[in-house]
């Protein structure tokens, strides 16, 4: 095996949200018959199976949906109401993913459509127009990382963010923005793979599989009364995403 073909498989790997990966863990290759002109000690990448998917080639979000179910895969499909998917617009070029929805999402089957949904909405609106961008709220995607409520709107738990994530990464790959804007550091550490602490993450591009990720403040973090510079950097932050995606 290549050092690229060991990295892949090690990213792939991580994105499922599995921390570590031994010999067990790496598919073995199948058993190959060969030809009589092929010498048995030809190099390994020869037989490697290739990469494997962690979404089908022709997949969509109707078809994520439709496999969701009514999802009782991990503890949080036991309290919840309604599963909150993702709404917007299907051609979006930029997705917003947070951490999970709560009351007001739990009741409607919407994201963001609370407080800190009324705030990210006021976000994305005035911070387009004062940059004379022509974009509305329905023009982005919105999601979650869980895509159910948890008890008392705690923090999703690893097993539980793993069980949905595979949910989240096939809505990206399907969606294939031109950027991906991480609100909070939930959703920071479901997409990096990172412990780093949004303050660390937030203002620099950083990568999921190739799509251009922004991490900022939750909107939820910025209602809080005295979280008022960093309500002032979570619009710098929403400036240079608008202005790259949509310039």
């Amino acid at each position: 095996m290549t050092d690229e073909q060991l990295r892949q498989y090690l990213s792939f790997y991580r994105d499922l949200g599995i921390k570590t990966v031994n010999r067990r863990t790496i598919p073995e290759s199948p058993k190959v018959e060969f030809p009589a002109q092929i010498s048995e000690s030809a190099p390994l990448q020869a037989v490697i199976p290739p990469l494997p998917r962690i979404h089908p080639s022709d997949d969509t979000l109707a078809k994520i949906r439709e496999d969701m179910g009514d999802c009782k895969r991990c503890r949080l499909g036991e309290g919840r109401k309604k599963l909150v998917f993702g709404s917007g617009n299907e051609q979006a070029r930029l997705v917003f993913v947070g951490e999970g929805p709560g009351a007001d999402e739990d009741e409607q089957g919407l994201p963001f459509v609370g407080r800190a949904g009324q705030l990210l909405t006021q976000m994305i609106e005035g911070t387009a127009r004062k940059e004379g961008i022509p974009l509305s709220r329905p023009d982005v995607y919105i999601c979650n990382v869980v895509k159910c409520r948890p008890p008392e709107n705690r923090t999703p738990l690893p097993d539980e963010m793993e069980t949905c994530g595979q949910f989240l990464f096939r809505q990206l790959m399907a969606l294939q923005p031109r950027a991906v804007c991480a609100l909070g550091s939930t959703a920071a550490k479901a997409l990096l793979g990172t412990k780093e602490g949004v303050t660390r993450l937030r203002g620099n591009w950083h990568k999921w599989r190739d799509i251009p990720v922004m991490v900022t403040y939750h909107p939820s973090y910025l209602l809080r009364p005295y979280n008022q510079n960093a309500k002032k950097e979570a619009w710098e932050d929403l400036k240079k995403v608008l202005h790259y995606v949509y310039d």
